[in-house]
């Protein structure tokens, strides 16, 4: 093979960044990225891409479906209708007074 071997300690390449992303916002909420994105060392846009992206993947992964066969699925449904119990410790404290009726 021709070039260098890639290995998980070599960087991948640079993407390029064609893309335009446009957004208004109120001169407060600039000034909260702003001074979010100084703190943290960044570039104003470095910083709200960033949270963006972050914020995205995390929709997205809150919004994955699984398949189970009918076994799976069946144990699985039986596990959400059977009523957790609450530990020993849990039960006692929910059995006390609270302080501010002591």
């Amino acid at each position: 093979m021709d070039g260098p071997e890639w290995t998980a300690e070599m960087p991948a390449p640079a993407r390029r960044k064609d893309e335009v992303i446009q957004i208004r916002a109120s001169a407060e909420a600039k000034a909260i990225l702003n001074r979010a994105a100084a703190l943290r060392g960044q570039k104003l846009s470095e910083f709200m891409l960033e949270s963006a992206r972050r914020d995205a993947e995390e929709a997205i992964l809150d919004q994955r479906t699984f398949f189970l066969d009918d076994a799976a699925h069946a144990q699985f449904v039986a596990l959400l209708n059977a009523p957790a119990k609450p530990p020993a410790k849990a039960r006692a404290r929910l059995g006390r007074k609270p302080p501010w009726q002591a």
